[in-house]
């Protein structure tokens, strides 16, 4: 028998019209701040809008995550990552 670890999902808060913070986008993708901020700069992240703070909307932040793909190995991710 199989027995399932639990796990604990944080709760993202999301402004009526889908945006969240940098704080929220953080815990939706497991990536953290600095990190998205460092992908802001290079260009390599989801796109985001600044409106004196940065948010992100979930669609954009769901296209993104989905158009990284799945990898089989590290190097078949490391091969996608030169191209």
């Amino acid at each position: 028998m199989i027995e399932k670890i639990p796990t604990h999902t944080p709760a993202i808060t999301l402004y009526p019209d889908g945006r969240m913070d940098t704080r929220n986008a953080s815990l939706y993708t497991g990536l953290s701040e600095k990190t998205l901020a460092m992908m802001r700069c290079n260009g390599t992240g989801p796109k985001f809008i600044k409106r004196g703070r940065v948010f992100y909307f979930q669609d954009d932040v769901d296209t993104w995550l989905n158009a990284q793909g799945r990898h089989t190995s590290t190097a078949q991710a490391g091969q996608r990552t030169a191209a």
